[in-house]
């Protein structure tokens, strides 16, 4: 697969408190025709994330000028896995609710920070608030024990399938500590208790891989496609199929895009969202600095 840059669509320009830099992890949402609300990751002036929006026309391939004034989803109190940060992962509309599954930052003391998936219910319509859960919906445990991030979830008759980040060590490196994951599987009735074994999706290619991160999948007639970015020196983004989802071989090559020197995306892509609107694919992604450039957008091409 080839997909043509239609080039970078938002960077913050650091006049928001909350919003001083970074727009990190894009996730898109329809509003009607062509246009979508996209929410990303900021930074405030300590580092901490806080999640927000902007509405941008995909087929014109442009901010439309409309930026959420307020964060959707900022640091939680005192003591909650969410303190130090938020940052949006996937959203899944089910029986008319959007549910936010996003990343709860803790700082951590003998490791840098400390990772979980927390659950933000919203009503697109307005007819009810919005619903946090105080705690994470997923969070370390035996298989996977340092924590666990960024994840993708599908609603397929019933089942809540879940495609996630999970981190399996700290590891000495050049004299610092480097956490290394890749990308697991789980399920739920609900989504909201999840049922999980340990079943890993996309492991590591080799020992200079360390990181493995932002599953994005779809589901076609033929089974299941994902990108996702990993990473040795730099991220990149990839790609690999399944037939069922659970059972996934990695065609990193077929990804299809990747850096453009000299541009805003020439250092790195990660960081994925696929999804599909008016008879084409899309993705929108970072570039360099882990969403300090802001993200951009790409349609896949066809033969």
């Amino acid at each position: 697969m080839r997909w043509q840059k239609l080039g970078r669509l938002f960077v913050p320009d650091g006049s928001v408190d909350w919003m001083r830099s970074h727009a990190s992890v894009p996730t898109a949402v329809p509003l009607g025709g062509d246009e979508f609300r996209v929410y990303f990751s900021s930074r405030d002036g300590e580092g901490r994330s806080h999640v927000g929006f902007v509405d941008v026309d995909i087929r014109a391939a442009r901010w439309t000028g409309t930026i959420s004034e307020h964060p959707v989803l900022a640091p939680g109190p005192v003591g909650r896995f969410d303190h130090s940060g938020t940052m949006l992962s996937w959203i899944t509309r089910q029986d008319g609710l959007d549910h936010f599954y996003y990343i709860g930052w803790n700082r951590a003391i003998e490791v840098p920070f400390r990772n979980s998936l927390g659950l933000l219910v919203r009503d697109p319509a307005g007819r009810m608030p919005d619903r946090r859960l105080p705690g994470p919906v997923l969070d370390r445990s035996p298989v996977d024990p340092c924590f666990v991030a960024s994840a993708c979830v599908l609603v397929e008759d019933g089942l809540w399938r879940m495609w996630y980040l999970s981190c399996v060590e700290w590891e000495k490196h050049g004299g610092q500590l480097r956490h290394k994951y890749h990308i697991k599987y789980a399920e739920s009735a609900d989504g909201v208790w999840w049922r999980r074994d340990g079943r890993v999706c996309i492991d590591f290619a080799d020992d200079g891989e360390y990181a493995i991160s932002r599953p994005s999948v779809v589901r076609d007639a033929d089974g299941y496609h994902m990108w996702y970015s990993y990473r040795g020196s730099k991220y990149r983004i990839g790609y690999a199929f399944s037939k069922d989802g659970l059972v996934w071989t990695r065609r990193d090559s077929d990804a299809g895009l990747s850096v453009t020197p000299g541009d805003w995306d020439g250092d790195m892509t990660e960081y994925p969202f696929v999804f599909d609107h008016g008879g084409h694919r899309w993705m929108l992604y970072n570039g360099d600095g882990y969403g300090q450039t802001g993200f951009g957008l790409a349609v896949l091409e066809r033969d």
